[in-house]
């Protein structure tokens, strides 16, 4: 089997102050050598379309979501055991007719893509229900790596957020699903709700003409996964607390609730399926504090993959009087707490600007547009100047837009966890 070879790098600043017990480290790891396709691993794939009365207003929601589910199914490697669910209220099967998979072969692709082709929108939405048939179908196999591409123009309106929440702890672990949202009446957080569970990621379009290249992109994506369940081991020494660990790129993710015990001193995180990809993770440890001059193995970092170690690094304390070594600010950890900032400031205001709190909309919003300056993150500016008029990006200055399109703060919103590298100098 082709496996990426795996290598993981650590950025810290080692020195902590007299009495010092916090250590922060960025954990990066890059995996690699497969050339983009996992032709050896076996793999499942499920698309759900939204086929609620709204995907035909416009039509062009509804032909472009045909469109893209048949660039989808032309996607799939021979082999890939594959499945289309239609989802309105309920979800129905599209292909197979029962709740099964197909082995993905020019007959079985040609028959897939004539039953997407007899699709009608009609109907309302209840996310979760689409997502609870996509599991039982992926019980039934035994591919290695199992993803899921969700398309939604409409918010989650005939189920409750209990309901969904319920559907959602079903499927976590099962399959990872990245989830799109299309026209202007999807809600970013039910789009980031299902790809944070799920281990996937989450858009918006603005356009339903850029369906298919993104189905494309996805199922691509998913057929280039070589290594499935992996997960980020954290050792940590006697008497320490793990403080979280985060994704920290290539968006943000908080995975400290998802920790597994294995022993008393290491706990695993889930980070999905792995192909040729490079990310980055924030992992603080809160330990004993030391002697000056000591030297300690603060945290052992590793990818394992059914406890095979794929790559390991070491995060060291040491305490000193020097003040010019203890303060100094490691570059990627103060870069990537910033984009962690400017995530949880971009939903935070758009919250309070929905709720109708405009000094606390304005106050977040405008750190946001400050923290996007400062680090470089222009597309994200672009999206937050479509909300609100900047006056002084340096101090934050900025004014709510009065007239907003409703799309365009849910792309701000969904896009808010996308993260971009430090760069030198």
């Amino acid at each position: 089997m082709t496996q990426p070879a795996f290598a993981a790098e650590v950025y810290q600043n080692q020195y902590l102050p007299a009495g010092g017990d916090v250590v922060d480290a960025i954990v990066t790891v890059t995996a690699g050598g497969t050339g983009g396709r996992a032709t050896s691993t076996s793999a499942a794939q499920i698309i759900m379309v939204d086929c609620s009365g709204s995907m035909s207003t416009p039509p062009t929601k509804i032909a472009a979501a045909k469109m893209a589910c048949s660039t989808a199914i032309d996607t799939l490697r021979d082999g890939v055991e594959f499945a289309i669910v239609a989802g309105t209220a309920s979800a129905h099967m599209v292909y197979p007719d029962a709740p099964a998979l197909r082995v993905a072969s020019p007959q079985t692709r040609a028959d897939a893509k004539a039953a997407v082709a007899r699709l009608v929108a009609n109907g309302g939405t209840a996310i979760g229900t689409w997502l609870d048939l996509s599991r039982t179908i992926f019980e039934r196999s035994s591919a290695e790596v199992k993803h899921a591409i969700l398309l939604t123009d409409g918010q989650d309106q005939h189920e409750t957020r209990e309901q969904l929440l319920e559907f959602l702890r079903r499927c976590e672990g099962r399959f990872v699903c990245d989830s799109r949202g299309i026209g202007n009446d999807w809600v970013a957080d039910e789009l980031r709700l299902v790809a944070s569970t799920l281990l996937g990621t989450a858009d918006g379009l603005e356009n339903p003409s850029e369906l298919p290249a993104a189905f494309e992109a996805m199922t691509s994506a998913a057929m280039g996964k070589a290594v499935a369940d992996v997960a980020l081991r954290v050792w940590a020494p006697a008497g320490s607390v793990i403080r979280f660990v985060k994704q920290a790129f290539p968006q943000v993710e908080d995975l400290t609730g998802r920790g597994t015990k294995v022993s008393e001193r290491i706990t695993d995180f889930p980070t999905g399926a792995w192909g040729d990809e490079s990310r980055d993770y924030h992992v603080s440890v809160q330990i004993p504090a030391g002697a000056l001059g000591e030297e300690m193995l603060a945290a052992r970092v590793s990818l394992v993959s059914r406890d095979e170690v794929l790559a390991q690094s070491l995060v060291l304390a040491t305490w000193t009087d020097d003040n010019a070594l203890s303060t100094r600010i490691n570059e990627r950890v103060a870069h990537y707490t910033g984009q962690a900032e400017l995530a949880s400031a971009i939903q935070e205001g758009l919250a309070a600007r929905d709720a109708g709190d405009i000094e606390t909309a304005t106050a977040k919003l405008g750190r946001a547009v400050q923290l996007a300056a400062e680090s470089g993150h222009t597309d994200t500016a672009k999206l937050l100047g479509k909300v609100v008029d900047v006056v002084d990006e340096r101090t934050g200055t900025v004014r709510l837009k009065q007239r907003v399109a409703g799309v365009d703060a849910e792309i701000a919103n969904v896009r808010s966890v996308k993260t971009i590298r430090v760069t030198k100098g």
